[in-house]
């Protein structure tokens, strides 16, 4: 299984991956999710992907 989400892989990110997420506004989290938003990409933490992939939430 990969690990690209957690350890070494994250250290090198700044502030270790961690910031705020646009879409919850969680403050501490890990942002390390890729989404489009139009033409820029956005990084968004893990409970917002997987709640994006079922259609519960949206980038507004």
């Amino acid at each position: 299984m990969s690990k690209a989400h957690r350890g070494k892989g994250i250290r090198e990110l700044v502030s270790g991956g961690r910031g705020e997420c646009p879409v919850c506004k969680k403050r501490g989290v890990k942002v390390l999710y890729e989404v489009e938003s139009g033409e820029k990409k956005v990084k968004i933490c893990k409970t917002c992907k997987a709640a994006m992939k079922h259609g519960k939430k949206s980038l507004a």
